[in-house]
C-alpha cells in the first residue's frame, strides 16, 4: 500500500485521478469482490434458464460493454461504477466459461487450461509491456485496459475450475467452496512470508475468489436433489446484490467523509 501512495503522490494531478480508479486493497475490497462471484454466478445461471442462453449471453455482453465504458469514461475511483462493472463482469465471465462447455461440448478441463493459458499470457504481456503488475500503478489507459483483461480472464477461469471440482471431480459444491475458501484465504494470512511478493499474493487470492464464492452461490441455489439449499438462482442474486449494494453505499459514503474532511 505504501509503495501505491508513493506512486501517487510522484505523479501529476490528472494521473492521480486515473490511478484513483482501482479501489485500495482492504478487507471491504475482498468481502464484496467475493460477493460479486457468488452474484454473478448466480445471476448468469438464472439468466441463462429465464431468457435461453443465448439472449442471456447477448445481455451478458451489452451489460459488459457499458459498465466498462462507463468504468473508463470516469476521471477517478467511483465505487458504484467500478463494483457495477465488476458485477457485470463477473457475469459475462460465468456466461462465457458455460457457453464454452454447453454450446461447444468442451470438457471443463480443456476449457479450464485455456482460461489459465490465457489469463497468463495476459499477465505475460502486461508485464512484458509494462514492466509491473502492480495495480497501485495503473495510471495509463493501457494499464487500465490490461487490469480488465486479467479480471476478466479470472473469472472465467474460476467458474471453469469451480464446474470441474464440484461435477467433473464430484467434490460438491459445498466442498469445492471450503477448498477454495482456504486456497483463498491463506496466503493473505501468510503474506508476511512473502515479503517483496505482494503483488503474486495478491493475484492468487484474486484468482480463487472465484470459484470460492461461485461454489458457495451454486450450494445454495441448486436444488436439495443435486446437493445444495434450493433457494433458487433469482432469489440468490437478490440476495447478494443487495449486499453488495449496501457495501458499496457504505464505501461511497465513506469516500465522500474523507474528500469533505
Amino acid at each position: 500500500m505504501k509503495q501505491g501512495r508513493e506512486l501517487q503522490a510522484d505523479r501529476p494531478r490528472g494521473v492521480r485521478n486515473l490511478l484513483s480508479k482501482v479501489p485500495e486493497v482492504t478487507v471491504l475490497f475482498w468481502t464484496i469482490k467475493v460477493l460479486t462471484t457468488g452474484m454473478g454466478e448466480a445471476a448468469s445461471d438464472f439468466l441463462a434458464h429465464t431468457l435461453g442462453p443465448v439472449a442471456a449471453v447477448a445481455f451478458g455482453v451489452l451489460g459488459l460493454v457499458v459498465s466498462l465504458l462507463w468504468q473508463f469514461q470516469q476521471d477517478q475511483y467511483r465505487p458504484g461504477v467500478y463494483w457495477t462493472a465488476v458485477m457485470m463482469v463477473s457475469v459475462f465471465g460465468t456466461l462465457a466459461a458455460d457457453a464454452v462447455h454447453v454450446a461447444l461440448g468442451i470438457p471443463y478441463l480443456v476449457s479450464a487450461l485455456f482460461f489459465l493459458v490465457s489469463l497468463f499470457i495476459t499477465f505475460w504481456l502486461w508485464h512484458r509491456i509494462e514492466g509491473t503488475l502492480s495495480i497501485h500503478s495503473i495510471h495509463t489507459r493501457r494499464r487500465e485496459v490490461f487490469y480488465w483483461v486479467v479480471v476478466l480472464c479470472t473469472f472465467a477461469l474460476g467458474t471453469a475450475v469451480g464446474d470441474l471440482t464440484a461435477k467433473t471431480f464430484h467434490w460438491g459444491w459445498l466442498t469445492s467452496g471450503v477448498i477454495f475458501g482456504v486456497l483463498f484465504i491463506l496466503p493473505l494470512m501468510f503474506q508476511r512470508l512473502f515479503r517483496g511478493q505482494e503483488i503474486l499474493v495478491f493475484w492468487v487470492s484474486y484468482i480463487f475468489t472465484r470459484p470460492y464464492g461461485a461454489s458457495f452461490a451454486d450450494f445454495m441455489w441448486v436444488p436439495v436433489s443435486q446437493g445444495g439449499l434450493g433457494w433458487g438462482a433469482g432469489t440468490v442474486t437478490l440476495l447478494l446484490t443487495g449486499v453488495i449494494v449496501l457495501l458499496v453505499v457504505v464505501l461511497a459514503l465513506g469516500r465522500k467523509e474523507v474528500r469533505d474532511a
